[in-house]
């Protein structure tokens, strides 16, 4: 085997991977699978850990963990997923950082780094045993990896960065 196919390879099962795992936290929060909340389920949990409004939010982290996580698991749009899947992983991160960085103790050790692996697949490529590959890479150009983590980082700033603020709004309201 080929240090080429070697890596191919390798970033194969590491898109599966982390594909399949995005997939199914997406799945436990679209549908209620995997002993999931479903939509409505997340969407109360959102609104309860401060994102607004939760059904729109409970469906964006959805399907960015979803849909990121199938784009990535066959390779496809592989930039476009990384981001989407790193994007959704970023809110996750700002809801676990108050308890610290190791997930046993429920700090954000967890999706942060499924957030980097999603992002460093992105922006890496997805390899010749790909659906980018095999279209020529259609969908995986160079000004789409800087477009969709431009967004990506965008879009997860706008929404962390409204939450911070309502949380500290309300802890000042509840000090007066």
């Amino acid at each position: 085997m080929t240090c080429l196919s070697r890596r191919d390879l390798g970033l194969l099962v590491l898109r599966a991977g982390t594909g399949a795992v995005l997939m199914a936290h997406g799945a436990q929060k679209l549908f209620g699978c995997f002993g999931g909340s479903g939509l409505e389920g997340t969407a109360a949990a959102m609104e309860h850990m401060g994102f607004r409004p939760g059904r729109q939010s409970a469906m964006a982290a959805g399907l960015g963990e979803m849909g990121g996580g199938v784009l990535l698991a066959v390779g496809l749009a592989t930039p476009a997923a990384g981001a989407a899947a790193a994007g959704a992983m970023a809110g996750a991160v700002a809801v676990h950082a108050p308890a610290g960085f190791f997930s046993q103790g429920g700090g954000f050790e967890y999706p942060a780094f499924l957030g980097f692996t999603a992002a460093a697949i992105g922006l890496t490529g997805a390899g010749r045993y790909s659906l980018d590959h095999a279209t020529e890479h259609v969908v995986d150009q160079p000004w789409s990896v800087a477009l969709a983590f431009l967004g990506s980082a965008v879009a997860a700033a706008a929404v962390v960065g409204r939450r911070a603020r309502e949380q500290a709004q309300a802890e000042v309201e509840t000090f007066d």
